[in-house]
């Protein structure tokens, strides 16, 4: 098995319903330096983000401070919206609250070809890893490990750090992040 520190991206300097891929304000690049330090007693570990701007601009902060390079990976990025990366506004957001609100057992074919791409993803890491990624991820492998069907299994804050043990078969829920009540940016 291998430890997984999920951690989601610092604060966008812009909400995702307008901006497709914002980078970190400046309260999310502290907030990133402050989960690489909170981390650092569990050195050595790999590092794996997003391809997504926030999430690469808080790995950043993991590299600096241990002196690695991360793997960029796809198959941890953002669900995708159906209402496409180019529209923002309204139809995203609308979007994203209906689908919170929902259960895994009710998604379209492409969310849950997304969760699966996901879950292989993580399960081929054998070593302990942070992963930067994002809100719905972290509720994505949540759900898994805990056998839930409800998309939203909890609020994680940015730069909060959920961790997993990974294996051949499955993960194991070790601890939650910290929570907190926001809309999702």
């Amino acid at each position: 098995m291998a430890r997984l520190y999920l951690v989601r991206h610092g604060e966008a300097v812009s909400a995702w319903d307008r901006a497709p891929d914002p980078g970190l304000s400046a309260a999310g690049a502290e907030q990133a330096r402050g989960a690489a330090a909170e981390l650092a007693p569990l050195a050595p570990f790999d590092l794996v983000s997003s391809p997504m701007r926030r999430a690469r601009e808080t790995v950043a902060a993991f590299e600096s401070r241990f002196g690695l390079d991360a793997r960029i990976e796809d198959r941890v990025t953002e669900v995708p919206s159906p209402t496409g990366e180019s529209d923002q506004g309204s139809d995203r957001r609308a979007w994203l609250d209906g689908f919170l609100a929902g259960r895994w057992s009710e998604q379209a074919p492409e969310i849950l070809g997304w969760r699966a791409e996901l879950r292989a993803a993580l399960q081929e890491i054998t070593r302990p890893t942070v992963v930067v990624s994002h809100f719905v991820a972290v509720n994505a492998l949540v759900a898994l490990a805990s056998g839930r069907d409800r998309v939203l299994c909890f609020r994680p804050a940015n730069c909060s750090v959920t961790v997993f043990d990974a294996g051949a078969d499955g993960f194991r829920l070790v601890t939650l992040g910290r929570e907190m009540a926001t809309r999702i940016g």
